[in-house]
């Protein structure tokens, strides 16, 4: 019973933020972005569903039971959502499940922007391993931690192609050079 109780809510967030996502898109477009990535967003849509129904078949028909360390899995369960939090509010109108790109449009540093690329995509990773990991249900856990990293290995490109021919993208996250010579030595 706790189990359902908990994967309906981790559901509920997901649909909530679809909502979110499709908001944001219709404004977005109504601005005259574009959406990159079509193509392989189905893939994504269906990997995600399936690691639910995986999960759900895994603890239910398999009867898993709650982890020894279920506590401490929580925990750093509830701390990747207060990041997904962050990222989502960070973002704000520019967030979304699809890739969504507004043509000349400040990209977004804040927040946890501010610290690295795709944090997004690292609460997601996080969470297809930590949700499975809290009910025992490692078979879920492997594979569909190796299929979301599969398909973050089409998507991050796929947006970052995008927001680099449309977006100061480039100039917000351009590499920092880093030498030990001062500049008036550099050749």
């Amino acid at each position: 019973m706790f189990f359902v109780l908990f994967v309906s809510i981790v559901i509920l967030q997901r649909i909530i933020e679809v909502i979110i996502a499709r908001r944001n898109e219709k404004r977005m477009l109504a601005a005259g972005a574009y959406e990159a990535g079509a193509s392989h967003y189905p893939i994504m849509i269906a990997l995600h569903v399936g690691f639910f129904i995986s999960l759900i078949i895994e603890v239910v028909v398999f009867e898993r039971t709650i982890s020894p360390l279920f506590i401490w899995l929580f925990i750093l369960f509830f701390l990747v959502q207060v990041l997904r939090v962050w990222c989502l509010a960070s973002l704000g109108p520019f967030w979304n499940t699809k890739i969504i790109i507004l043509p000349g449009a400040n990209v977004v540093k804040k927040g946890p922007y501010r610290l690295f690329r795709h944090p997004n995509y690292l609460v997601v990773c996080i969470e297809i391993l930590l949700l499975p990991l809290m009910f025992q249900a490692y078979f879920t856990a492997i594979c569909f931690t190796l299929l979301n990293f599969a398909m973050l290995a089409v998507r991050i490109p796929t947006e970052e192609r995008a927001l680099m021919e449309a977006t100061n993208y480039s100039e917000k996250f351009k590499k920092k050079e880093t030498t030990i010579l001062p500049n008036d030595q550099k050749h």
